[in-house]
């Protein structure tokens, strides 16, 4: 059954949309479209400072948090090229890829540790031994929530780790998905910024998910005043566009938008979740506004066959076979899929 409507249920955008209020700011712009927006810029780094108990001078906005990303992996290479010593990215595998294709496009070595068997966590101390091998610098990317298992990372163990970590040692967190987290153990990166705990800590955040402003680019860093100034240093200047930064300030301005927002992805998590326990399909628990579950047969055929019925959802993630990473739509989108994943299973294909 092919359709013209194809519910896109594999990038991990919020299909809810954008905020009314995000676009009417963005309309109350467009007369001041051919002004530098300097001043909406200052004022977001100034609000997004003020959410996350830091000084102004401890955030970096990005063009998306994957200019931010970038940044680091740069300043990094070249301050390994200034001091004449070796570097390396030690990355989960598999994990969000921008950190590895930013690496390799910049000639950087890459080392990829496996997720642990069975629970698909990060293997800390695998990861750490890679580091301590290395003479030289070492940059851990940790997706915490990770991408594609939408599962966190202990707090107190990885707390304990960069806690201990040498000098040499850094750690780019990745928070994307950090607003959907429901665990209460879990304390973000950014707290350890604010107690001075490591000055080798850059956490970064998007607007692509909860705000659902994938398509307006903006996201940020959190880091000591000392290592946000090496960051700007590889920022693009004036990085930021006007509809961007005012779309971004409304919608964190909307408490009643982000309330909906993770209320909705809450919804039709538990809608899937629900589905999939029926199924006897297994899932791992979910954090973010992605599902990692099981796929009884072959992954791509699932995948083509969901695309036939006018769903399109994520890709496989090797080296795990036998999963599907599934984003969080509308519920009435979720209610679409839970009726064609259902279908599947009457004709014996999951």
């Amino acid at each position: 059954m092919l359709t013209n409507n194809l519910i896109e249920l594999n990038s991990n955008e919020n299909s809810l949309g954008m905020a009314n209020s995000a676009k009417q700011a963005v309309i109350d712009s467009l007369n001041i479209g051919f002004r530098y927006p300097d001043e909406q810029r200052a004022a977001l780094i100034s609000r997004i400072a003020d959410i996350n108990g830091v000084t102004e001078n401890q955030i970096s906005l990005g063009c998306g948090s994957s200019e931010n990303i970038r940044t680091v992996v740069q300043m990094l290479k070249n301050k390994a090229l200034r001091e004449g010593k070796n570097f390396q990215i030690v990355v989960p595998h598999p994990t969000f890829a921008y950190a590895e294709l930013y690496a390799t496009s910049i000639n950087v070595p890459v080392v990829k540790v496996p997720l642990t068997p069975e629970s698909y966590s990060l293997n800390l101390q695998k990861m750490q031994k890679v580091a301590d091998d290395f003479d030289g610098i070492s940059l851990f990317y940790l997706c915490n929530p990770n991408n594609p298992t939408a599962t966190i990372t202990d707090t107190n163990t990885l707390k304990e780790w960069v806690g201990v970590a040498p000098d040499n040692h850094y750690f780019l967190l990745d928070e994307a998905y950090s607003e959907y987290v429901t665990d209460s153990s879990f304390e973000s990166g950014v707290a350890w910024i604010r107690e001075e705990y490591s000055e080798n800590i850059v956490v970064v955040r998007t607007f692509s998910k909860l705000c659902a402003l994938a398509g307006m680019r903006i996201g940020y860093a959190v880091a000591s005043p000392q290592m946000t100034a090496k960051l700007e240093a590889f920022i693009s200047i004036d990085n930021t566009n006007l509809s961007g930064a005012v779309a971004a300030m409304a919608t964190l301005n909307d408490d009643a938008f982000l309330a909906l927002s993770l209320r909705t992805a809450n919804q039709s998590r538990q809608m899937v979740e629900q589905t999939l326990d029926e199924l006897g399909l297994r899932y791992l628990p979910s954090q973010a506004s992605f599902i990692f579950h099981e796929i009884k047969g072959d992954v791509q055929i699932y995948i083509d066959r969901m695309r036939e019925h006018g769903i399109a959802v994520g890709r496989e993630f090797a080296p795990i076979t036998g999963f599907n990473r599934l984003t969080l739509g509308r519920p009435d989108e979720m209610v679409v899929f839970v009726e064609v994943l259902k279908s599947f299973r009457e004709k014996g294909w999951v």
